[in-house]
């Protein structure tokens, strides 16, 4: 179902006040090249109001906080008036997380709201109608007694006044669309249309919230009973089972005690059908018949019959498999929860001359933490002093513990941290090793990559993948149908001659057999265990839908730089003109080329002073002459370096020919050349490359040997250098010269012939992501837009880790494939069996075992290693585990 949402342009982007910006039309480019999304177009200002974006989505295949993290990666400042929570609950099952959602998006205000098995709910919402602590409120009466816990919520920020008082306040109105054409409205209106009599809606949470405690204890219904903390629908369960095998045994012991084992069954539909018809009264007030009312239903008719054990049977099963599925769903959320818990509780921070113990909670930046040998890192930020190898695999995934120096200056590194090097930055919850270390903080710790790891993954965990939407999309369906089916066998005495008591009987035991509950189940569990294996191997998917994608891709298209390369040029050849010594010629470029902050002559004075044996001479007067290279003094003498086309212009002399032809050869092989001629002698060439990453052409191997048919390179940079990386690495195709719009058309043109991946940076590479049917950001974590484009995100900068990610892709879509076939297989066996006489018992304990067994079966992927991974990729998930 398609939804709208609007914002107003000048809060998407700050730095932009026109519709027609080039940027608008950017971010409308972007948006529409994302699965999910109808349309985004611009609805023109109104009344002196702000031009707005229009964005036509459907949530179901783009939740609205990728919308979000799209937008605000473009430059959008959207939070004030959007709100963004993400709570823990004691969720006892899928069916009860759908039923919680689907109340909250009742409410006016919420724009969604998802939940998963796993306890945790996430809400987007409209702050100027309804802020967390009221939405909080409302998810009390929901779990009475049990803490309603905040993983993340923007209550920190003021609600802005309601948009009829706020005067260019965002307008966001997501509704459905029930005709082709729409009313963009009034600029501004976010107000939702009241009910007939102008009231506000039953239930819902307005700004007023002074009665809305997050812990008060609302009587709602009895489904939130705690009697016994997160065990109690376990014990109830445990105590039905016990009251019916007591019952059973005063039958077969003391045939006169009919009253006594008649009391027993009783007391067991009590505590079987507790948790159940808590789930059911809330199912109807929805108006949706779910498999809990199937379950009562089919108990009552038991009861109604006299066949009470049968009945006390069912209940028992069905709580016992709700129970034990609760418990095993929190094996895997416990997995996730271990992350948050990797950071430490308190830090030792310089405080004048002293060092004093501090919360984490509480350092800002700037602050100095001193880390002791084997602790872990308290913070983000960079190394100020001390040397260590840290072992980073609790956030990157990286098997082998990273060496960290000293930044060479700290205010430079304050003032751009995005340039640190990896030698230099740390990350919260990773591990020091031998050395002590004293770390300048860089980021709050709600702000560390840690925590926004941790944030997103349980956000992802709320989101659905393709098949949980098709299993929903079939239950919708399925379960009228079983209704029907139902309601025909009860009058199956009609046409076969039996009594009426052995249709009802037999209506009732396909009622069971029919209810999906392995279904229901199925995809979640197995979704939430591949995302929590995922983040414990140092890959953030984003929801269950990229962590399906990424294993049916055909294609994988890469960016060069970053990507397959290192990123940054070095020295590849150093070919000195006849007679010349390759010491002379690497002593004068070093010595020229680090007087200047350009990439290719910062490669040339590092790279070439490790090359050299004695020290470089002095060289002074740097001139830079655009576009062509530079110019400068050592001794009396002028030395030029740069391309081999500006000599023999503006007045300078031609190459000697064996230099010019050393640089045409250099050239045509992909590298760029740097002529040096020192007064009127030509010294020769340094070429220099940005070479392939050492674990760049296994990782392709391993995608290979995945599946993947065709591996390709989309560059902006020469065609020629492309092609000489491709070759290198083997790669199907590779296109140098590239625009960001070429490169959006070249995805295109490869998601013709089936899904493709696209991997780069995040940041120059957004839109070639966004039009994929899966981007991959590579070394995400201290990055935010990263983190924010991706659907995937490797935290480390390794391209080992893509394969990982793409095999554990393809094994969690293997066992969501093995938990619907079981799933369905059991209720394609079971509904003709008891149409021909199996019994509810057997009907039961065959329906309630396949649901354990699929949940087993999803959680044996929080375990999954990539056994025929390459080393680095096996050392990585081995890290991860």
């Amino acid at each position: 179902m398609t939804e709208k949402l609007r914002l107003d342009i000048p809060l998407v982007l700050p730095d932009v006040d026109s519709a027609a910006d080039r940027c608008v039309s950017r971010l409308t480019a972007e948006l529409v090249g994302r699965d999910g999304v109808e349309s985004a177009h611009v609805v023109p200002a109104d009344d002196g109001g702000a031009a707005q974006l229009c964005v036509h989505y459907d949530p179901a295949v783009l939740p609205l906080p990728r919308i979000r993290e799209l937008v605000r990666a473009a430059g959008a400042q959207i939070t004030q008036r959007y709100g963004h929570a993400l709570w823990r609950l004691d969720i006892p099952h899928q069916r009860r997380a759908d039923t919680i959602a689907e109340r909250l998006r009742e409410l006016p205000g919420v724009l969604e709201a998802q939940a998963s098995a796993s306890g945790l709910v996430r809400v987007e919402f409209d702050r100027a109608r309804i802020d967390p602590i009221g939405l909080r409120g409302y998810l009390q009466t929901l779990q009475p007694g049990g803490h309603v816990a905040a993983v993340y919520e923007t209550d920190e920020l003021p609600a802005p006044a309601p948009a009829a008082q706020a005067g260019a306040g965002v307008a966001a109105r997501p509704h459905h669309h029930d005709h082709d054409h729409h009313d963009h409205g009034v600029p501004g209106d976010a107000r939702e249309p009241a009910d007939e009599a102008g009231a506000t809606p039953a239930g819902a949470v307005v700004r007023d919230t002074s009665h809305a405690q997050p812990h008060s204890h609302v009587h709602g219904h009895g489904h939130g009973l705690r009697l016994f903390g997160r065990n109690s629908e376990l014990v109830f369960s445990l105590a039905c089972g016990a009251l019916l095998g007591l019952g059973l045994l005063l039958r077969q012991i003391w045939p006169d005690a009919g009253a006594w084992a008649l009391a027993c069954f009783v007391a067991a539909y009590v505590f079987g059908g507790f948790f159940t018809l808590a789930e059911a009264l809330d199912n109807l007030r929805l108006r949706r018949f779910e498999i809990d009312t199937l379950m009562l239903v089919a108990a009552a008719g038991a009861a109604a019959l006299g066949a009470w054990a049968e009945g006390a049977l069912l209940l028992f099963l069905f709580s016992l498999g709700h129970a034990l599925e609760h418990y095993a769903m929190g094996r895997a959320e416990r997995a996730i929860r271990s992350l948050a818990e990797l950071a430490p509780d308190s830090a030792l921070v310089r405080r004048g001359e002293q060092w004093r113990e501090t919360p984490v909670q509480a350092l800002v930046p700037g602050d100095v933490v001193l880390v002791k040998a084997d602790a872990r890192l308290p913070a983000d930020g960079f190394v100020v002093r001390g040397e260590s190898a840290v072992n980073q695999a609790p956030v990157t995934g990286e098997s082998v513990p990273v060496d960290k120096r000293p930044v060479a200056d700290p205010a430079e590194a304050r003032a751009q941290p995005a340039r640190l090097d990896e030698a230099n930055r740390v990350f919260a919850g990773t591990i020091n090793g031998s050395g002590t270390l004293e770390v300048e903080v860089s980021r709050r710790a709600d702000d560390s990559t840690l925590a926004r790891l941790v944030r997103l993954v349980s956000e992802a965990e709320t989101q659905k993948s393709p098949t949980q939407r098709f299993t929903d999309r079939f239950e919708r369906v399925f379960v009228p149908a079983v209704l029907a089916l139902v309601v025909l066998l009860l009058f199956a005495w009609v046409v076969v001659d039996e009594p009426f008591r052995d249709s009802f009987y037999r209506a009732m035991a396909v009622l069971v057999a029919a209810s999906p509950c392995a279904l229901a189940i199925a995809t979640p569990s197995a979704v939430l265990s591949g995302v929590a294996r995922a983040a414990r191997g140092g890959v953030l998917v984003k929801g269950g839908g990229p962590l399906e994608n990424l294993g049916s891709v055909d294609a994988i298209a890469f960016d060069k730089t970053g990507t397959l390369t290192i990123g940054r040029p070095r020295i590849t050849d150093v070919a000195p003109a006849p007679g010349v010594d390759a010491q002379a010629l690497l002593a004068v470029a070093v010595a020229v080329e680090r007087l200047s902050d350009h990439p290719l002559a910062r490669a040339i004075a590092r790279d070439g002073a490790g090359r050299l044996a004695a020290p470089a001479p002095s060289a002074e007067a740097l001139e830079s002459l655009t576009g062509r290279g530079v110019r400068a003094r050592i001794g009396e003498d002028t030395v030029w370096i740069g391309k081999a086309a500006m000599f023999g212009e503006g007045g300078l002399a031609p190459l000697d020919p064996a230099v010019h032809r050393e640089a045409e050869r250099l050239a045509a092989a992909g590298r760029t050349t740097m002529v040096v001629r020192r007064g009127a002698s030509d010294l020769g060439v340094i070429a220099l490359m940005d070479t392939a990453r050492p674990e760049a052409r296994a990782a392709l191997s391993r995608l290979r040997a995945l599946g993947v048919r065709r591996l390709a390179m989309i560059s902006g940079d020469n065609p020629t250098v492309a092609d000489a990386v491709a070759r290198e690495l083997g790669l199907d195709q590779a296109l140098g010269g590239l625009l960001p719009d070429d490169k959006v058309e070249a995805i295109r043109r490869l998601r013709r012939q089936g899904k493709v991946a696209m991997v780069g940076d995040g940041v120059n590479d957004a839109p070639a992501m966004a039009h994929a049917t899966v981007g991959v950001a590579m070394g995400a974590a201290g990055s935010d837009v990263a983190l924010e484009t991706a659907d995937v995100a490797l935290m480390a900068d390794d391209l080992s880790a893509l394969p990982f990610a793409v095999a554990l892709s393809r094994r969690t879509r293997a066992v969501i494939l093995q938990n619907v076939c079981i799933s369905l297989g059991v209720v394609a066996f079971l509904v003709p069996a008891t149409i021909l006489g199996l019994g509810i018992g057997p009907a039961v304990a065959l329906h309630e075992g396949t649901t354990l067994v699929v949940v087993a079966n999803a959680l044996r992927l929080l375990a999954w290693r990539d056994r025929a991974a390459a080393p680095a990729v096996g050392a990585v998930a081995r890290a991860g585990a």
